[in-house]
């Protein structure tokens, strides 16, 4: 949960936005629908792909994403991990290691 203290007070957590939510949806069910994900993602949201994963990696960092859909954020926050530790690494993370 997001929360701003000012001088000794809470602000209230900020909730997601309908764009944030929509998002989380969109990466619960996209798999679903017919074509690439790219042409949904641009059909839905009027977004280039690159953006809409700007705006995915933010709304995964917000712990008001967690209490949304737990489960989908978990998802996607691990598949996230592994892709950085594969960079970081210089090979797949989470698979059978070359020897």
């Amino acid at each position: 949960m997001l929360e701003v203290v000012v001088r000794g007070w809470q602000a209230a957590p900020v909730p997601l936005s309908d764009r944030d939510r929509a998002i989380l949806d969109f990466e619960r069910s996209w798999w679903s629908g017919p074509g690439p994900k790219e042409l949904a993602i641009r059909a839905r949201f009027q977004l280039s792909p690159t953006r809409y994963y700007q705006l995915l990696n933010e709304v995964l960092d917000d712990d008001e994403a967690v209490v949304y859909d737990p489960l989908v954020v978990r998802r996607l926050r691990r598949h996230r991990d592994l892709r950085r530790r594969a960079r970081f690494e210089g090979r797949r993370a989470g698979g059978p290691q070359p020897r």
